[in-house]
């Protein structure tokens, strides 16, 4: 069984978004997968670089519709995007000069992250995308 399973509760019915974010879950359980098999540190500066490129581009993303449908709250989400950039790029260095090694840390603060994400800021956005015809 997945560590974190996709369901309906994260659609939140933009194409593009609901794609990458389900690239997400699928990330964070390959993580998860490899640690529980013993080989999470073989993988993880594999998943940690993929989710320094997936921040790029899907926050890029989200950023760009939240621009064209004048999100009020713009500036907020934006911040809220840098900081997990942030800390993924941290992460990312920390393992790539040896400091960091796989725990169970990082894959339960992605998927409570992305939980709370989802489910509560990124659909307080789609009203606002879907009434400038994004979908």
């Amino acid at each position: 069984m997945a560590y974190m399973q996709w369901g309906p509760q994260y659609v939140l019915g933009i194409k593009d978004i609901d794609n990458e974010h389900q690239k997400l879950v699928n990330m964070i359980n390959d993580l998860y997968e490899a640690m529980s098999q013993g080989k999470g540190d073989d993988v993880l500066g594999r998943v940690l670089g993929g989710l320094v490129n997936y921040c790029a581009t899907h926050f890029a993303t989200e950023e760009k519709y939240m621009q064209k449908c004048g999100y009020e709250d713009f500036a907020e989400h934006k911040r809220i995007h840098d900081g997990l950039t942030s800390k993924v790029k941290s992460l990312f260095n920390d393992f790539n000069s040896g400091k960091a090694k796989m725990s169970l840390s990082v894959t339960t603060f992605l998927k409570d992250w992305l939980n709370k994400h989802i489910l509560q800021t990124d659909k307080n956005y789609v009203q606002c995308m879907k009434a400038a015809g994004i979908s």
